[in-house]
């Protein structure tokens, strides 16, 4: 999300492609709970240990075409770069887990609303850990968002703690990719590698018990386990290719793309919407909206005063050599 925006010299085409691999990425997140269906008849600890194990190989690959280890070793050979990749891929693997789980007990609704609270989230972080302050239209989004959470923890009578924990592990997670300095591919692909020997380890202990479902469960399903590699690292792929073609507004606009596509399916799989779901997502929506004016709002007054202060010295006599 770090990426710079399109030079003026980008064409049509690449924006086209951004726009294209941005929204596939996106829809294919939001549609994500399609696919956990079909496999949760595994636990949701095997299926995050396969969407782990799996994404190694098929990562290295992506590497090996995109010409990307050169990153990777560099990487590697900084123990800071290394530490700080460790610690997001036990954020990662935390928030696959919880969403793998929110799945497989029907709270997808639970998890559009984490994706929902995140942009939020990261509001959280520039108050409590930068120590920034907030704008008032920040203020009152936040204020909102609480509200619709307190409303749904109160009206249905249980805290929303999976949307929570999703939205907080997402938000650690991208705050520390973002300020690590590694590519979005090579991080990732050292974070599974990373946290492969764990996961690889306990399928073999199913394995060993008998209680494994990769080959127990028929083709079918061991085929389907084995692409959680794939469909992981696809996306993420096409991601940041967007990433790299398009303006980060842009981008932030298409994000929305996948909570809504998990709202849809949470109805679609016959979740319970209730009064207080529609308050709450309503407060959400409505903060998300006052947040996004206030960021579209404040980047083009900053992007303004650039320009302002870039004309104000190409006009300025510049001083004469002695």
């Amino acid at each position: 999300m770090n990426e710079p925006p399109p030079s003026r010299g980008s064409n049509e085409a690449e924006i086209g492609l951004g726009l294209f691999c941005g929204i596939a990425a996106f829809v294919w997140w939001g549609l994500f709970p399609v696919y956990l269906k079909a496999i949760d008849t595994a636990s949701a600890l095997e299926i995050l240990s396969h969407r782990i194990v799996w994404s190694v190989p098929f990562g290295a690959v992506i590497i090996a075409l995109r010409k990307q280890w050169p990153e990777v070793a560099a990487a590697f050979r900084s123990g800071r770069v290394t530490l700080w990749l460790a610690l997001s891929a036990i954020a990662i693997a935390g928030n696959w887990g919880v969403y793998i789980w929110t799945v497989s007990h029907d709270r997808v609704l639970e998890a559009s609303l984490g994706y929902y609270i995140n942009p939020l989230m990261y509001v959280a972080i520039g108050v409590f850990v930068l120590k920034e302050r907030l704008r008032p239209a920040q203020m009152t989004a936040v204020a909102l968002a609480t509200a619709g959470v307190l409303v749904l923890t109160f009206g249905a009578g249980r805290f929303p703690w999976a949307a929570i924990t999703l939205a907080l592990l997402f938000t650690i997670y991208g705050y520390i990719r973002k300020t690590t300095p590694v590519g979005a591919m090579p991080g990732l692909f050292i974070e599974t590698a990373i946290l492969s020997p764990v996961a690889l380890f306990y399928l073999l202990r199913l394995e060993h018990a008998g209680a494994a479902s990769f080959g127990a469960g028929g083709a079918q399903l061991s085929v389907l386990l084995a692409l959680a590699g794939p469909a992981t690292v696809v996306p993420l792929v096409c991601f940041a290719l967007a990433a790299r073609r398009l303006r980060l507004s842009t981008i932030g606009f298409l994000q929305y793309i996948a909570p809504t596509g998990q709202l849809m399916l949470g109805l679609v799989f016959g979740e319970r919407f209730t009064i207080a779901h529609a308050v709450c997502f309503g407060l959400i929506w409505t903060a998300l909206a006052i947040f996004s004016v206030d960021a579209a709002r404040t980047n083009r007054a900053e992007r303004k005063a650039r320009l302002a202060s870039a004309a104000m010295r190409a006009a300025s006599p510049s001083p004469k050599s002695s």
